[in-house]
């Protein structure tokens, strides 16, 4: 019975139990508990949308275990999953949900939120259909997990069956609710290649996702490629951040190398309040450090590489903007717009140039080093700022914020957040943005295009001196 009503409780018995993981309820706990124990550390801990593959816990089951891990310290907070996957059995248009009330498996029953299914059945490509649910792993294999990390909680189940991108995001933007809401989407990656070529297509397919290009992503890539391009459509669009966290095959879990399956990991945040650990900032200072002592020695960025058990943080696709201060002057100012590479070495690489490479200033000598300070700017996706009329861009600006960037034919104008600190009143920022990209302050015209991007920075002294020790980072 439902509690508090005399109404039959429509069941969903586990379908893939003694399949893709136990059926016995004691061993089923302590296999999703060696999951989770083992899985490292993930600098997300608060992600609104995680990504976990969906086989067999013995072949995919340390990767989940990376994604659901820091689900746990949110436990008394995250009351509602969306799962959202592929259908692997049967055909279909358009999304589909189950007519069931609650979902069970071997730890126990989780209910089904119907106010927020009556919502999703309001769009006109969401119907319920039992049908497509018999036998089908994709989303169930995900809620023995969240019953270990949640505990009390209520699930949307959402298959993808052929359906767009912009489908799947209305759906979820449907349901996005707030803290108490996470979406959980459900993929694997390549099937059935050679562990090399596996490897080499999955940290591709894991770049793309971390660099929002939904469109870059098939079924070749991962077969929840739906369901991922309507989350990274939504993520463009409420400028959130991807961390891969984890990305391995099941040569590397469980079974032969020949013929594999890939599986990754991935976490999504909002990008406005996205810090990575300290220990992640340290390194990346350290590493802007580095690579402007390498060019006053030997006058030449140095040639670096990525070692291994880095952070996801510092392999992630970031664009970063660094900055050098003397005297609390700028000194010099260089980034990346889009990213292009891992973040440490995007820091690396503007670090040596902005150092030695902006034209406003000469290269900075070693003496002016040791006075300098460091600042780094993590930019997140820049999406496009809609407007009518300069008064409607200055009302839409956000001080201390957002960083514009501001683009007429080909020039180009771009300011940090930081910039408010001078430049206060908006109507001031986006006249001097103007004149930044070259243009008339009081230019306008119809094809005035402006991108808005977040920044989560940072910062502290090349060299440690006492009278600033208290104020780094």
């Amino acid at each position: 019975m439902t509690q508090g009503s005399t109404k039959t409780t429509a069941l969903r018995a586990p379908h893939v139990a003694g399949a893709f993981y136990p059926a016995e309820p004691d061993a089923l706990e302590n296999i999703v508990t060696q999951c989770l124990t083992s899985a490292a550390e993930t600098p997300v801990p608060d992600a609104k949308i995680i990504i976990s593959p969906h086989a067999g816990y013995v072949f995919s089951g340390p990767i989940a275990g990376t994604a659901f891990k820091p689900l746990a310290r949110r436990r008394d907070t995250i009351k509602r999953v969306v799962i959202v996957g592929p259908a692997h059995r049967v055909g279909f248009k358009g999304l589909a949900t189950t007519s069931a009330d609650a979902w069970a498996t071997p730890l126990g029953t989780v209910p089904v939120a119907w106010d927020a299914l009556r919502t999703l059945l309001t769009l006109p490509n969401v119907h319920v259909s039992d049908r497509v649910f018999e036998g089908e792993h994709s989303l169930e294999v995900h809620v023995p997990f969240l019953q270990q990390v949640l505990g009390d909680f209520e699930i949307v189940p959402i298959l993808v069956g052929d359906a767009g991108a912009g489908e799947v995001a209305r759906a979820l933007d449907a349901v996005w609710g707030g803290p108490e809401t996470l979406i959980s989407v459900s993929s694997d990656l390549s099937h059935f290649l050679d562990y090399d070529s596996a490897r080499t297509l999955d940290a591709s397919t894991m770049q793309r996702i971390e660099l929002l290009k939904l469109e870059e992503i098939d079924g070749k890539g991962a077969c929840g490629h739906r369901a991922i391009a309507g989350a990274l459509s939504l993520a463009r669009r409420r400028d959130m951040r991807v961390t891969a966290l984890d990305t391995r095959n099941s040569g590397d879990t469980h079974g032969p190398k020949d013929r594999v399956v890939g599986y990754g990991a991935a976490a999504m945040e909002y990008a406005g309040s996205a810090r990575i650990p300290e220990a992640d900032r340290e390194q990346m200072i350290e590493a802007a450090r580095f690579a402007l002592r390498f060019g006053a020695e030997h006058g030449r960025p140095p040639d670096a590489q990525l070692g291994k058990n880095l952070s996801p943080s510092l392999t992630a696709m970031r664009a970063s903007f660094v900055t050098v201060n003397i005297g609390g002057k700028l000194r010099g100012c260089i980034g990346s717009v889009i990213a292009h590479q891992p973040l440490l070495l995007d820091v690396m690489t503007n670090a040596y140039k902005a150092g030695f490479g902006d034209p406003r200033f000469p290269p900075l000598t070693a003496e002016e080093l040791a006075t300098a300070d460091l600042h780094v700017s993590i930019l997140s996706t820049p999406h496009a700022l809609p407007f009518t009329s300069e008064k409607d861009l200055v009302s839409k600006a956000r001080p201390d914020v957002d960083g514009l960037i501001m683009q007429e034919g080909n020039k180009r104008g771009l300011f940090l957040p930081s910039v408010w600190e001078g430049l206060p009143k908006a109507e001031d920022f986006i006249r001097n943005l103007k004149r930044k990209a070259g243009l008339p302050m009081d230019h306008w015209s119809d094809s005035l295009r402006v991108f808005r991007y977040t920044t989560e920075s940072f910062g502290a002294p090349f060299a440690d001196r006492p009278e600033t020790r208290e104020h780094a980072g």
